[in-house]
């Protein structure tokens, strides 16, 4: 079990590791490209949990993009993706994310939206592949946090205000 804003228990090599003797080769590097997939990795090997991460994912950075855009007055179009996903909550995890002054509380909260979305999805899935894909999401947000944990902030900042 994972639990937001805890250290994962192993490292996404490693789950890659331990799935490689249970499920098919196709299998294992369809969520071994998740990672490498960034934000949009491809729905790959049927998975439909993929297609929805995917789909909300895109809706809610394409809503961001129109929030900055038009704070910054700029035409958002050629910054957005085709997305399919449609749901009123997503311009409200924008816009309250976008009013958080804090940068790190910010990104906190929208990974906290998609791990609701991967808590959602796994409703009734106990030994299925979607299953292993939302681990694996999950596990790849939880590293993100811990590597933001251990970051040396206070010589990003020196270098950010520096350049």
């Amino acid at each position: 079990m994972l639990t937001f804003g805890a250290k994962p228990p192993f490292s996404f090599e490693d789950f890659i590791q331990k799935c490689k003797s249970l499920i098919p080769d196709e299998k294992v590097e369809a969520i071994r490209r998740i990672s490498s997939q960034g934000a949009f990795p491809l729905s790959g090997a049927g998975s439909e949990v993929l297609k929805k991460w995917k789909d909300f994912d895109i809706a809610l950075r394409n809503e961001l993009v129109r929030v900055r855009a038009a704070r910054k007055k700029v035409d958002p179009l050629k910054y957005l993706r085709q997305d399919e996903y449609s749901q009123p909550q997503i311009v409200h995890i924008a816009s309250v994310s976008l009013r958080n002054p804090l940068i790190l509380e910010a990104e906190k909260a929208l990974d906290l939206e998609r791990w609701r979305l991967l808590d959602e999805q796994s409703f009734g899935r106990y030994f299925d592949f979607d299953a292993l894909v939302i681990y694996a999401l999950k596990l790849l947000i939880l590293e993100r946090w811990a590597k933001i944990g251990v970051a040396d902030k206070e010589r990003i900042m020196q270098e950010t205000l520096i350049h």
